[in-house]
């Protein structure tokens, strides 16, 4: 069973960073997947943000966080990271960690997030920006 977790939300103030972790478990070896960031603000509909393929790192950011915030990973831990730099109020947001199992999706150019994506989740971890 796939289990995400993610970790590293709270209070920062405008033009501060933040680092959201996702630790995961549940996956092979040999699994091609990706895991990918979401964030819900709100009021507003959910948004895919970021994600990052286990088998060659292609990555993917939506234009709203592009230049801002990177995502990588340690596969030795299982673990994806989502630094946040730069961060303003509009960023407030409940973040969710997301994996996705079909590789279409990235392969061969990365896809953006739409409502499909993810067919496992956190629980979420809120990320509150002040002015």
């Amino acid at each position: 069973e796939v289990q995400l977790v993610e970790f590293g939300g709270g209070l920062v103030q405008a033009g501060g960073s933040l680092r959201l972790s996702c630790a995961a478990s549940g996956f092979t070896f040999d699994d091609d997947y990706a895991i990918g960031w979401f964030r819900q603000a709100p009021g507003k509909e959910r948004e895919g943000i970021s994600y990052i393929s286990s088998s060659d790192g292609t990555t993917y950011y939506a234009d709203s966080v592009k230049g801002r915030f990177t995502i990588s990973s340690d596969n030795a831990k299982n673990t994806v990271y989502l630094l946040m730099n730069s961060l303003k109020p509009e960023d407030t947001a409940v973040y969710y960690c997301a994996a996705d199992t079909d590789p279409s999706l990235w392969r061969p150019v990365p896809q953006p997030m739409d409502e499909m994506w993810g067919d496992y989740w956190g629980q979420g971890t809120q990320v509150t920006v002040s002015s």
